[in-house]
């Protein structure tokens, strides 16, 4: 269940423990817990209340069954639970309350089944397997299995140049308008915006995976990631200050393996300093946009980003996207200056509308979803578009083995510019 992480070792966790009312209960699940090989002493009396004390210091075990029998407020006891389980625990529910709405409710809360008293042993096997299985395998979104998975990463040469707004409205357009099940993933654990840029909470998902990398699988993507619509999630962090993660990186290239079969589209809000880091993040990325502004120094740190990326990973689609353009004199350097310093063409060009940034910000809404018709957002809803549109050529064409996306020049497919 979503809930604050304990740090203790998954090793230490408990396969299962369970929580029950009275002693026929406790009789019934002995038994099925033996043929499991559980420990049948882990089957302890005081339910659900008993249960979120037992919890709230100690680990929590794999899978968890509660009876909320002499519970007088389910809901309510059921997200005290969530508080103090740690993510990755699979809950079974038991009760006496033949309630559709109720048994909907606590499905929606984020319990795996909810057995009506009193049950057979049968029901409870059928229900450790099913909790089993989901432990087992990552739960993959419904969708068209030949379209293959699009992954952008979205970097900004400088800080400050506008590389999470471009990202947060690249998400927001491959879900809405291209209508693909899409998760944003920003790496800027302490700084992200990626959270506060469509105004959800951005939970402790993401941390816990840092801090505990054998926990990613299907299920732990499945929890962590927020819904900002139907058809896009964002997995962010606001970590403390005072709480340096320190990894080797695995936790990320793990994230990516997930949210892969688990989504049809990421865009990876990458700062670019964890390029030096983790070069590996960009191995499995179809396509990098690098983010720049008109300054001198962003054309000098794009010259040096399309060099490493050129070195280290030559088959990835690069696209220059020039963001916050002023037009006239006030640009530090001019478009053809900064493209002959950096020996080519920028792909496109994102114009500065002071009132739409302000807008976009005080609702807590994306760049291209509060100017969803106007000229700032147009440039990123045709690059999403010729996004989509390499990924889905690759997928139509694509059955002789080689990676299809080398074979289209996105650069070549946006339109081309009219001469000055």
């Amino acid at each position: 269940m979503n809930a604050p992480f304990h740090p203790r070792s998954a090793a230490l966790r408990d396969p299962f423990a369970a929580f029950v009312c009275d002693e026929s209960t406790a009789d019934l699940l002995r038994p099925v817990a033996i043929e499991m090989g559980w420990a049948p002493e882990k089957i302890n009396k005081g339910g659900l209340r008993n249960a979120v004390q037992t919890l709230a210091v100690s680990a929590s075990p794999t899978i968890l069954f509660v009876d909320m029998s002499e519970s007088g407020d389910p809901l309510n006891d059921i997200n005290a639970l969530a508080e103090v389980c740690e993510p990755g625990t699979v809950v079974i529910a038991a009760g006496q309350v033949n309630d559709v709405r109720l048994y909907r409710d606590l499905l929606a809360s984020g319990i795996q089944d909810y057995l009506l008293k009193p049950f057979s042993a049968d029901q409870v096997r059928e229900a450790l397997a099913h909790a089993q299985l989901t432990l087992a395998g990552p739960r993959v979104a419904e969708h068209v299995a030949d379209r293959p998975h699009l992954a952008t990463a979205v970097i900004g040469v400088r800080g400050g140049c506008g590389a999470s707004s471009v990202a947060s409205s690249l998400a927001w357009i491959l879900g809405e308008a291209e209508g693909r099940s899409t998760a944003l993933l920003d790496l800027d654990v302490h700084f992200g915006t990626g959270a506060l840029s469509f105004d959800v909470e951005p939970g402790r998902g993401l941390t816990d995976a840092i801090e505990n990398p054998s926990r990613i699988d299907g299920l732990f993507i499945e929890r962590a990631m927020v819904k900002a619509s139907e058809k896009l999630s964002v997995l962010s962090a606001e970590a403390p200050l005072n709480q340096p993660l320190i990894t080797d990186g695995s936790a990320f290239y793990q994230l990516q393996e997930e949210i892969k079969g688990a989504f049809e589209a990421t865009v990876i809000d990458l700062p670019r300093h964890m390029l030096i880091q983790h070069p590996h993040l960009l191995h499995d990325v179809q396509n990098v946009i690098l983010v720049v502004e008109m300054t001198l120094a962003s054309a000098r740190d794009a010259i040096r980003m399309l060099s490493w990326l050129k070195a280290n990973v030559p088959g990835t689609q690069v696209t220059i996207v020039a963001n916050r353009v002023v037009s006239g004199s006030v640009a530090e350097i001019s478009r053809k200056e900064f493209e002959d310093s950096i020996e080519r063409k920028i792909d496109a060009c994102v114009p500065y509308d002071a009132k739409l940034f302000a807008q976009a910000a005080k609702l807590g809404k994306p760049l291209a979803e509060v100017g969803k018709s106007g000229k700032t957002t147009q440039p990123i809803a045709e690059l999403a578009r010729r996004l989509a549109s390499v990924s889905d050529a690759a997928a139509a064409e694509g059955q002789d083995g080689k990676s299809l996306l080398g074979k289209f020049d996105l650069k070549a497919l946006l339109p081309k510019r009219k001469a000055k």
